[in-house]
C-alpha cells in the first residue's frame, strides 16, 4: 500500500470552489444565479471506493474523493451547498461533508463526489 504524502507537495491539483448567489428577478423575489467562480486552491484529490446506486430508476456510477486543501479563512467559509470544479479537468465534484482531521486548523477534508447532479 502506497504512503499517505503530506505537506506541500501533495497538492497537485488546483480546485476552484463555486457558489451560487441568490439575485433580484426584477419583482423582489429572490431566484438562484449561475455558478460564480470564488476562489482557487492548490489540493489534493484521493479516490475512495465508488459505487454504482440506481437514480431515477438508472444505474449511475458514483466516484467519491477526498479532497485535501490548507485551512484557511476562504476555505473555512466553504459549506456542502458550493461545489469545485478541478481546474485542469474540468471535473465537476458535489461536496458531501467537511472535516477537520488533524484538529489543530492546518489542513480540510472534504467528501466530495463526482458524478451526480447539481
Amino acid at each position: 500500500m502506497l504512503a499517505k504524502r503530506s505537506g506541500a507537495g501533495s497538492l497537485s491539483e488546483r480546485v476552484t470552489f463555486q457558489r451560487k448567489d441568490a439575485i433580484d428577478d426584477g419583482y423582489g423575489n429572490p431566484v438562484t444565479g449561475p455558478w460564480q467562480d470564488i476562489f482557487t486552491e492548490p489540493a489534493r484529490l484521493q479516490p475512495r471506493l465508488g459505487s454504482e446506486p440506481v437514480i431515477a430508476a438508472r444505474l449511475t456510477g458514483i466516484q467519491p474523493f477526498t479532497l485535501t486543501v490548507r485551512s484557511s479563512t476562504r476555505t473555512r467559509e466553504v459549506t456542502p451547498a458550493w461545489r469545485i470544479v478541478n481546474a485542469r479537468s474540468g471535473a465537476t465534484y458535489n461536496i458531501k461533508a467537511i472535516t477537520n482531521p488533524d484538529e489543530r486548523n492546518v489542513w480540510l477534508d472534504l467528501l466530495v463526489v463526482e458524478g451526480e447532479p447539481s
